[in-house]
């Protein structure tokens, strides 16, 4: 039995909720949401995120790891602003499933399976890739584009 016969709001809560997780951590490595050490916050400046990325790249080159960070940091938020709204849906959802299942692949690699089924990154990974796959993103500026 089909329980939801239009993707129209499933569609853009996956949207806003991907592209909101993206923002926020880019906000917060950016100290924009507090000070590192202040409650809810995550690293609170670039500097801890950096050594976060360190911790989690251990099988790069030392000197990569901050190249990556600014790489991931740039693909989230162009990919949290585009699927905010609704911008070349698709491929920033194709963008947002490679990066994160990058990411959930580093984790594991440097922390255990634990870590990514615990954070759900592989939860984010999957479910950009059914953004992607999606037929059409109401509510857009793709769909204003394509009328």
């Amino acid at each position: 039995m089909q329980l939801i016969k239009s993707y129209s709001l499933p569609s853009l809560l996956l949207r806003l909720a991907i592209a909101i997780s993206y923002l926020w951590e880019v906000a917060d490595r950016l100290g924009i949401i507090g000070k590192h050490g202040q409650p809810h916050v995550g690293w609170g400046d670039w500097q801890h995120f950096v050594d976060y990325a360190q911790q989690t790249m251990v099988f790069l080159p030392h000197s990569w790891v901050p190249v990556f960070a600014v790489l991931a940091t740039l693909g989230e938020g162009g990919f949290g602003l585009l699927l905010l709204i609704g911008l070349f849906t698709r491929m920033a959802a194709l963008g947002s499933f490679l990066l994160s299942l990058a990411f959930a692949i580093s984790m594991a690699i440097s922390f255990g399976i634990e870590s990514p089924l615990g954070y759900s990154v592989f939860t984010l990974s999957a479910a950009s890739l059914l953004l992607a796959s999606l037929p059409d993103y109401k509510w857009s500026i793709d769909s204003i584009i394509k009328k």
